[in-house]
């Protein structure tokens, strides 16, 4: 689907390691005493079902998430965190990646622990710019403004103020129905258990789009080998019934003409690789549809890749699936094309 540009170079060494873990009795003490299963429950949707539930839509990789259809988030490999045993530790310790060479973010990293977390007020981060901020106010967004600088580790858990490395344009939906509720479940965790908690996250951006379309989010708490706290989430950079321009930034109010519901409003992500997609789309629908071309489907999220595809490469064995034929056949069978490789 999209290109993490987190994974691009390597992170900025600016590691800080504070602190030394809760001892294994206390730990387990505490554990028992606070119920964390039943506490630190995953974020709830609009229909009431719970994120970590049967009822929450789940996708392999990111490359086969689909566009936004009226939900905040969606979980990534069955919910499962991709923290390795070597990266798991109870030291705490915040990372941020460099600034790319258009001024965007990319994954940040920490430790989160009770030594990281702010014992001081928030103060002003209005200076920081960044990528893709055109902001505009709406009568029909929460708080009037589109954008809010996004923290993506929240300065409820490591206390950064105006750190350019950690802050991204993003909308006020992302910001306070998507991400929010996994940073306060965060922070509730380690303010009751004294444990910590690996968390890692990453902005998604399509080619040189200046906005994110989303963000990856990833968290495991380590005491407990991830009992009280596991998710792996991406997160949607939209708003209701507000049409952005992520090449930019820019934005306007959706016209009620231009789509049926809401959730294709909100859906409407529009990039610099629109005009290429749309002339693609066009030679497609002239005659190529017609052509036999050989995909690789993925059967549990129903989209189809181009066989060097990187998103092929992460796809569970059991999904995959070879394909040879008509692309028009496929779109006719309830595949939809990947939006990374555009098959």
């Amino acid at each position: 689907m999209k290109d993490c540009k987190g994974d691009e170079g390597e992170m900025k060494n600016k590691k800080r390691r504070i602190g030394i873990a809760a001892g294994a009795a206390y730990a387990l003490i505490m554990l028992s005493a606070c119920g964390i299963s039943d506490e630190f429950q995953m974020p709830v949707f609009e229909d009431g079902s719970v994120s970590g539930s049967a009822q929450a839509e789940s996708y392999d990789t990111l490359s086969d998430v689909p566009e936004y259809s009226g939900e905040p988030y969606v979980e990534i490999n069955d919910n499962q965190p991709d923290f390795t045993e070597e990266e798991l530790t109870t030291v705490s310790y915040e990372e941020y990646s460099e600034l790319d060479s258009l001024g965007r973010c990319g994954e940040a990293e920490a430790c989160i622990g009770e030594d990281l977390m702010p014992t001081q007020e928030r103060e002003s981060i209005s200076e920081v710019i960044p990528s893709g901020w055109e902001n505009n106010e709406y009568d029909i967004v929460d708080g009037g403004y589109l954008y809010n600088r996004c923290h993506l580790i929240g300065y409820q858990l490591t206390g950064e103020n105006a750190n350019e490395e950690n802050l991204i344009t993003g909308t006020r939906y992302m910001n306070t129905e998507g991400m929010l509720p996994f940073e306060d479940m965060v922070a509730e965790y380690v303010h009751e258990t004294e444990y910590h908690v690996m968390y890692r996250v990453t902005p998604v951006f399509e080619g040189d789009d200046l906005v994110a379309s989303g963000v990856h989010m990833e968290a495991k708490s380590v005491e407990d080998d991830g009992a009280g706290i596991s998710f792996n989430v991406y997160v949607y950079n939209v708003q209701p019934d507000i049409t952005i321009d992520y090449s930019t930034g820019d934005n306007w109010e959706t016209p009620q003409s231009d789509s049926p519901s809401d959730a294709e409003q909100a859906g409407m992500q529009e990039s610099s690789a629109g005009e290429s997609g749309a002339n693609e789309s066009d030679a497609n629908e002239s005659g190529a549809d017609d052509e036999e071309q050989s995909y690789i489907l993925n059967t549990n999220s129903h989209k189809f890749h181009k066989p060097d595809c990187p998103g092929v490469k992460d796809m569970k064995e059991k999904n995959r699936k070879e394909y040879t034929g008509a692309r028009e056949e496929l779109i006719e069978e309830g595949y939809e094309p990947c939006g990374r490789c555009r098959p």
